[in-house]
């Protein structure tokens, strides 16, 4: 498989590059400073907010699916909604899958699920309320496309760089937590499960992840 990744410098699009090497796929890396010495890594240097540049980088691609893995901090939804927009346009006129690493805040509270994570101050401190709000918009902005095929997997509470154990627990639209009340997975395994999900679609089209349980 081809995939391209955006954002592929980024703490998730970086292991998510790494994962679908290890597997033997070919990746076009996208971003504003892209660097591979991997034959079978392609590097483009491409804005996201730059919506002509990621067209004709994906039309060029030949890509099968792209990984949509930009964020920011602090938040800018205008950003974050404007890419999402642009990589779900480009791709239904190309006819590639798209899977966006969206945002916990997306989901629904595991104890209350009335109660977004976005709005929940258990899972979401207040400096982080905006980052949240921006990830709710991104799935938004998915939903309201009619064109393109996509998938939207919100990590758990907490990624954060760590190992890679090759498991995980797959969720649906609620926060995922262990018996401890703890929502976390590594970059790593994050990274293993798009790669499974590109390869093996599941029957979601918004999908959450967390560590799987020592085995």
């Amino acid at each position: 498989m081809k995939i391209a990744v955006l954002g592929a410098t980024g703490m998730v699009g970086a292991r998510v590059v790494t994962e679908a090497r290890a597997r033997g796929h070919r990746v076009l890396a996208l971003s504003r400073k892209p660097a591979s010495e991997d034959p079978g890594v392609t590097p483009v240097a491409v804005d996201a907010q730059d919506a002509a540049a990621v067209r004709e980088a994906l039309a060029g691609s030949a890509a099968e699916a792209v990984v949509l893995a930009v964020r920011t901090y602090p938040a800018d939804e205008v950003f974050l909604v404007g890419a999402t927009r642009t990589v779900l346009d480009a791709a239904a006129g190309l006819g590639i899958r798209v899977l966006v690493v969206g945002g916990a805040g997306a989901l629904r509270s595991p104890a209350d699920r009335e109660l977004p994570v976005a709005e929940n101050p258990a899972y979401v401190p207040p400096e982080y309320r905006a980052v949240a709000a921006a990830g709710v918009a991104q799935l938004h902005a998915c939903r309201a496309h009619a064109g393109a095929d996509w998938v939207y997997l919100s990590p758990p509470a907490l990624l954060q760089p760590g190992d890679r154990s090759g498991r995980y627990r797959r969720g649906t639209d609620t926060l995922l937590v262990d018996a401890d009340g703890r929502s976390y997975v590594s970059a790593e395994d994050l990274a293993v499960a798009i790669l499974d999900e590109l390869e093996n679609p599941g029957p979601e089209r918004h999908f959450t992840v967390a560590e799987a349980p020592p085995a």
